[in-house]
């Protein structure tokens, strides 16, 4: 319950952090100082505590496949995503990283899932349409909307791949602090590569906004964020270490409603009530 409840807390206002992280720096740019900086911090770590850090060049490979997937492309899209949709908004849509969790360790891992998993993915995207058809039906012009839609669903898919790349690496044996720092730093470094290709400016606002949020996303969002899930997902697996995402849009929502004026209606407890009754019903299959 621990790494529950720390993974919960520290992830469920990361994504109103994010928000103050698209004002005047490339996404890219912001995607590489954040895991570029949780990469120092983690090293660092290792360093004090004695741990290792060499590692064969085929476990070099799979600890890059993870930093890709999970520090690297899939944020990219999800800041992306945020120009266009509220922070909670977007944190609803990451909670289907449970059903994609549970499809993908099926189809990578071996590990069957069966017609009440369904049904269970249906009752919960039928909550997070439920949450957006305010949005959904108030918009004069749906381009923006799906825009932020689609990215925020790849940007989980790609997520999704991560975290089956992590239980995966784990099950090979590779340890998750040492992972998470080579993972993050080589996130960074694409992050890096890609925004020198597409010509973006390595500019950094000075403004406590920026920065704190910055700070946040680095040491909650990322070490300690990650360090939490990556660990229970290597002990409970995947699709129920998804549980966490329960309870995540839940805290993001509030922040956003907080901080950048969503407003709740009956339509959003309902669909929360929805996604919280999918995710039930998944994890009972589970356990």
């Amino acid at each position: 319950m621990l790494l529950y409840g720390i993974t919960v807390v520290s992830w469920g206002l990361t994504w109103l952090g994010i928000k103050f992280q698209l004002t005047g720096v490339d996404p890219a740019v912001s995607v590489m100082y954040r895991f570029g900086l949780a990469s120092f911090v983690l090293l660092i770590y290792c360093r004090c505590r004695g741990l290792g850090l060499c590692f064969s060049l085929q476990e070099h490979t799979s600890i890059a496949l993870q930093g890709v997937l999970l520090f690297s492309l899939n944020y990219f899209l999800i800041y992306l995503s945020e120009q266009w949709l509220t922070s909670g908004l977007v944190a609803v849509i990451f909670s289907s990283v449970l059903f994609m969790n549970i499809v993908n360790e099926a189809l990578l891992l071996g590990t069957p899932s069966g017609k009440v998993v369904v049904m269970g993915g249906v009752i919960g995207m039928s909550g997070i349409l439920m949450v957006f058809w305010p949005e959904l039906s108030g918009i004069r012009s749906t381009t923006a909307i799906f825009t932020g839609v689609g990215l925020a669903v790849l940007g989980t898919f790609f997520a999704s791949l991560g975290m089956i790349t992590s239980a995966r690496n784990q099950r090979i044996g590779l340890p998750v602090i040492q992972t998470n720092a080579l993972g993050m730093l080589y996130g960074a470094l694409l992050m890096g590569l890609v925004a020198f290709v597409l010509g973006r400016e390595f500019t950094i606002q000075l403004t406590a906004s920026y920065l704190v949020s910055l700070a946040y996303l680095v040491v909650f969002g990322s070490v300690v964020g990650f360090g939490a899930y990556l660990t229970l997902l290597g002990r409970i697996g995947p699709g129920r270490a998804g549980y966490v995402t329960l309870l995540v849009p839940i805290v993001a929502l509030l922040g956003s409603w907080a901080v950048e004026g969503y407003s709740w209606t009956w339509f959003t407890v309902v669909g929360i009530g929805l996604i919280v009754g999918g995710n039930i019903v998944v994890l009972n299959t589970r356990s």
